[in-house]
């Protein structure tokens, strides 16, 4: 297993080397940028649904992992292209970035911890304004986001229900700048914005499980997610700046500093899912997530045209094994997965509620002898809308992830 992780840290860190802003969204401009977490995986590529078994850890409801069998290491990527799409004109973009890396193991019958790290939020932003009447010029960019480092435990407090809590430490940096340039001014002018986030968050679990019938088993899951507070250090400095031949901005003047310090309010969310299935065979479900949006506080105060409702996600999904006993065909002892979200992200401008919709489809892929595997899949869809001068983003992401199992804390029998 040690070797295993070894192998898995190298590749973390080959990935780190060649990756790219996690995201190219113009909507990332807004709070605290894009939301990039959707679960681990295979949780993923059932369209976000937080329903798990016992070999898989479980990021999203941390009372599941009271169910963990195995010491289990998990590490997930994502390739995302995207196509930009406005009323007359469309661009396209390209990145790729790490979702997560966590441990999870048993404690005894019934514990289960799991700690690790993921990416929350980025922002990678190139917005240009130009209006070629007057020789207009506005530049938008920005950087960054938002990490989390969690430890989470799982208890279950009898053969059904499984109750779980998990604390999620918030940091991160976010870099923006502005640039305006109009030819009946002499200098134009550049505002420098950064804004160090850290905060506490807390997330509460639950699953209940009990058979229907001889082969047929209900599940169930709720997550609670308390409204919490990240606290933001910004720093905003305005100057002025002239363009050289190359139409590169130099710097003319700069004005001090203003730092300031704000609370963002991170809204409470509650999920709930529920689905049927039979064990290492199959499963069926969907799960309902409210989020209070209207909540939620910007950096740097409020945008024109901009605000926030509350959010509401909606996700449906499930896996298939032909045979996970197989001995005579690989392919029947994979796993294949599918869903389908459609999420009001809660994000509103110009009146314009930005919706987000995908499809997604994946394969678990057995390694060897063990409950090892390597998961790849596909999610497709859409965000935002072309009316009212906005823009429309047709993504396509791939993901890969490992799970790596072993038997940890075993006391030897024999020397």
């Amino acid at each position: 297993m040690i070797k295993k992780i070894v192998v898995c840290l190298v590749l973390l860190f080959t990935f780190n080397a060649v990756a790219q802003d996690g995201t190219s969204s113009p909507y990332s401009f807004y709070g605290i940028g894009d939301v990039r977490f959707k679960g681990t995986i295979e949780s993923r590529l059932m369209g976000g649904l937080t329903l798990s078994d016992s070999i898989h850890i479980n990021i999203q409801n941390p009372a599941a992992n009271a169910s963990l069998k195995y010491t289990t290491f998990a590490v997930a990527g994502n390739f995302n292209a995207v196509k930009v799409k406005t009323f007359n004109k469309d661009d396209k973009s390209q990145r790729s970035a790490i979702d997560y890396l966590a441990l999870g193991f048993p404690i005894g019958k019934k514990f289960g911890t799991t700690f690790g790290l993921l990416s929350y939020s980025s922002v990678g932003y190139k917005i240009a304004t130009r209006n070629t009447d007057n020789n207009f010029a506005k530049n938008s960019k920005g950087n960054g986001g938002v990490n989390k480092v969690f430890i989470g435990l799982g208890c279950k407090v009898n053969k059904n229900l499984s109750l779980g809590l998990d604390m999620n430490y918030s940091f991160g940096k976010i870099e923006t700048k502005t640039t305006v340039a109009d030819g009946a001014i002499q200098y134009g002018a550049q505002q420098d914005n950064i804004s160090d986030l850290s905060g506490l968050e807390v997330n509460l679990g639950a699953t209940y499980q009990r058979k229907l019938y001889k082969n047929l088993d209900f599940y169930s899951s709720l997550v609670y997610t308390p409204q919490a507070k990240l606290t933001s250090e910004n720093s905003s400095t305005l100057s002025s700046i002239v363009y050289n031949d190359e139409f590169e901005n130099q710097i003319v003047e700069s004005n001090d500093a203003i730092n300031s310090t704000e609370a963002i309010k991170l809204p409470s969310k509650i999920a709930i899912a529920a689905g049927i299935g039979q064990p290492r065979k199959w499963l069926v479900g969907a799960e309902i997530t409210s989020k209070q949006s209207s909540n939620f506080s910007n950096r740097f105060g409020s945008y024109e045209g901009v605000n926030f409702e509350n959010a509401t996600k909606i996700a449906v999904g499930g896996y298939y094994v032909p045979n996970y006993n197989s001995f005579k065909s690989y392919f029947n002892k994979v796993t294949y997965r599918g869903g389908f979200r459609y999420e009001n992200t809660g994000l509103v401008i110009d009146n314009q509620s930005i919706k987000e919709q995908a499809f997604t489809l994946g394969l678990g892929l057995p390694l060897g002898g063990t409950f090892s595997n390597i998961n790849i899949g596909a999610e497709f869809g859409k965000r935002g809308t072309t009316k009212a001068n906005l823009i429309q983003e047709n993504f396509l992401n791939v993901v890969i992830g490992l799970s790596l199992n072993d038997l940890w804390f075993i006391k030897r029998k024999y020397d």
